[in-house]
Formats: C-alpha cells, sequence, structure tokens
C-alpha cells in the first residue's frame, strides 16, 4: 500500500493516523545491543539479514552498533540494489539468481560493493561466470548446503566438494565458501534450540571440511539464523550469522525473550456494534497473517478474532472495555510481509515520534 501520510517527529503516538506501522526504538536499540554484544570479540559475526526490515537505515544502525560483518543479507536482487545504492558495501543474496536479467543486474551490482551470491549446480555458475567476465567484475560464489527445508541447496558433502572445484576453475567468480539456513518447530526451549541448531550445523561444518580436504579454502561458512544465533555463534569454523527477525521481531519468535517486540501496527477501534465486539480499521493490508492472527498488546481479555483487507474485529472479553476511537497496538505473527506492505517506519519512543525511515525495499520481488 502506498501511504502519503509522514508524521513529523514530536507528534504525540495518541495523535499518528491509523493503520500506521511504528517501531518501539527502546526494543529497537535493545534488540541491537544483544547481537552487537553478543558478537564482540567473536571470531563469528553477524551478517544481518535485510529483508526482515528492508531498511539502508537500519542495516547502516545495525553495522555502526558493532558485532556484524560489515554487510547484509539480501533475499532478492532488487532488494540488494536498495542496499548497495543505500550505501552498503557488502551484500550477500542468499537466493539462487538463475535468470539472465537478473544476473546482469548483480554483476552490476560487482562494479559497486562486494558482492556474494548463493549457488547449488555448475550450470548457474556458469551462467555467472560469463556474465561477470563480460563485465569485467568477480562475484563472489557461496555454495548453499540443503539441510531441512527441503528447498535449495546441495543435497550432500560430494555435490559440495564438485560443485567447488567447478566454481573455483571459472573465470569472474571467486569461490567464497559455504551457507545454510534452518527452521526449527515452533516455539521450542533452548535445550532444543541448542541440540537442533549443532545437529544441523554440523552438516555445514561437515561439508567445509571435506572442501578443504581436495585442498579448496573455505573463507565463508555463513549459517544460522535468530532463533540459533547463541548456537551458531559458538560452533568452531563458523564465520558469520544471518540473523534478522530478531530486529522487528515477530510473535513467531516468542519464545526468544532475549529479544523485544519493535515493529507494531496502530489501529483505532471505528465500531462497537455489539457487546463483545469491536472493529479496528487495520486489516490484512497492514498486517500479515500468514503465521496467525497478531496478537494485542496490553490489553489484558482483548483478542484478535478475524481480519479483512480493511478491518480487524476484536473479541472482548466480560468486564473488559474498548471503546470508538481507542488506540490498539497490534502484533504481527510475520514481520517479513508485514513490512513490505508499507513505506516507511514511524519510530516512537517515550510516546513520541522520533525518526522516520523509508522502507526503499519494500515490494522487491525480482
Amino acid at each position: 500500500m502506498t501511504q502519503l501520510y509522514r508524521p513529523t517527529p514530536g507528534t504525540l503516538v495518541e495523535d499518528l493516523d491509523t493503520p500506521c506501522l511504528v517501531l518501539d526504538m527502546d526494543a529497537l536499540d535493545h534488540n541491537m545491543d544483544v547481537m552487537a554484544t553478543y558478537y564482540e570479540g567473536r571470531t563469528s559475526k553477524l551478517r544481518p539479514h535485510g529483508k526482515n526490515h528492508k531498511t539502508p537505515a537500519l542495516a547502516h544502525r545495525q553495522m555502526r552498533l558493532g558485532g556484524t560483518i560489515g554487510g547484509v543479507c539480501s533475499a532478492k536482487v532488487s532488494e540488494a540494489e536498495v542496499m548497495v545504492h543505500g550505501g552498503i558495501p557488502s551484500v550477500f543474496i542468499t537466493s539462487e539468481i538463475r535468470e539472465p536479467l537478473k544476473i546482469e543486474r548483480l554483476c552490476t551490482l560487482a562494479q559497486q560493493a562486494e558482492m556474494l551470491v548463493a549457488c547449488d549446480n555448475s550450470d548457474n555458475a556458469r551462467d555467472l561466470s560469463r556474465a561477470a567476465s563480460a563485465q569485467g567484475v568477480t562475484v563472489g560464489v557461496v555454495i548453499e548446503l540443503e539441510t531441512g527445508l527441503r528447498r535449495c541447496g546441495v543435497q550432500d558433502a560430494a555435490q559440495g566438494v564438485e560443485l567447488a572445484k567447478a566454481v573455483q576453475s571459472m573465470p569472474g567468480l571467486a569461490f567464497r565458501g559455504i551457507m545454510s539456513h534452518q527452521v526449527i518447530p515452533a516455539m521450542p526451549e533452548r535445550e532444543d534450540r541448542v541440540t537442533e541448531g549443532r545437529r544441523v550445523i554440523q552438516g555445514v561444518i561437515d561439508l567445509k571440511d571435506a572442501i578443504e580436504a581436495a585442498g579448496i579454502p573455505v573463507e565463508i561458512v555463513s549459517t544460522g539464523e535468530t532463533w540459533s544465533y547463541d548456537v551458531a555463534g559458538e560452533i568452531p569454523g563458523v564465520t558469520e550469522i544471518q540473523g534478522g527477525s530478531y530486529l522487528v521481531m515477530e510473535t513467531g519468535y516468542g519464545y526468544m525473550t532475549d529479544f523485544h517486540y519493535a515493529g507494531k501496527v496502530l489501529t483505532t477501534v471505528i465500531s462497537a456494534p455489539r457487546p463483545g465486539v469491536a472493529v479496528g480499521d487495520a486489516g490484512q493490508k497492514t498486517v500479515a497473517t500468514l503465521r496467525g492472527m497478531p496478537e494485542v498488546e496490553g490489553r489484558p481479555g482483548v483478542t484478535v478474532e478475524s481480519m479483512d483487507p480493511d478491518h480487524v474485529v476484536f473479541r472482548v472479553g466480560e468486564g473488559v472495555s474498548l471503546n470508538v476511537g481507542d488506540q490498539v497496538t497490534l502484533i504481527p505473527s510475520q514481520q517479513d510481509a508485514t513490512v513490505s506492505r508499507w513505506d516507511r517506519f514511524v519510530g516512537v519512543r517515550n510516546g513520541r515520534v522520533e525518526a522516520v525511515w523509508d522502507i526503499q525495499a519494500r515490494g522487491c520481488h525480482n
């Protein structure tokens, strides 16, 4: 959705036009500080994933606080373009890029910044090599290992070694290392996170060892995510962690109590048509429901019953008051798709607007 509304710093939160995507600045700073403190002095570093916030200004803020590799991840070439044009010096596209036009765009970016890209087969590597050679640039290749997502990636160490050998022989390419991405069942305990994180990442370390045994240096081992940030960071051989969700947070990561909810959508009650029901002005156009309905912050007894494109229907418990004109705060269940619905973040602290950041990579699907 395109919004012309842009509040000025100092505006009271209760005076914001709704629906409105806000960032709780205290929570944002807390989340950044947790990561910066954890990775300070460690061999492994954070390479924050930009697909979660899509905002170069926030990427620069992450890097300034420290503990990062000095660059970011992007999911798409179009996202990477926004980051590079926004001054980010190193961007790792964690998806395989196959279409010729997208490969051309990737190579153009390599004239302006360090560019890394995921790869899982030699045909793709040859296409990357031809385009990079034609433009006179070098693109860093990181081989992806499939570790349970049933998505992209080589299937075993033998495939990975053969691909590393092929990439190393191709002009315009630099074999840089390996990567993986994992998921875990909902709401695990820390012991479960440690056990599962070590299990799946061990396969990545095994691939590293196999490639190095073939005489090929492995500079980058990029793995881990928000749920395993404090697991992957402890595993010898891991060089960078692709954490992203920690920054804005979502209800699906509620078990990660190290982090606080920062991204929220404000809505105003526009109708209370019958007892136990209220209706707000934020619908699915403003809040993604890919992982369920959003949660209501700070109003016990009020829950989200349903959403249509333009409205949210609240179930209001007995003895609870929710009136027309009341402002309600929603915590999204899924942040990436929520953020991509908005043109800007409104940063708030102590009840007032502190900053407004354009989400420059919103809608970058290509």
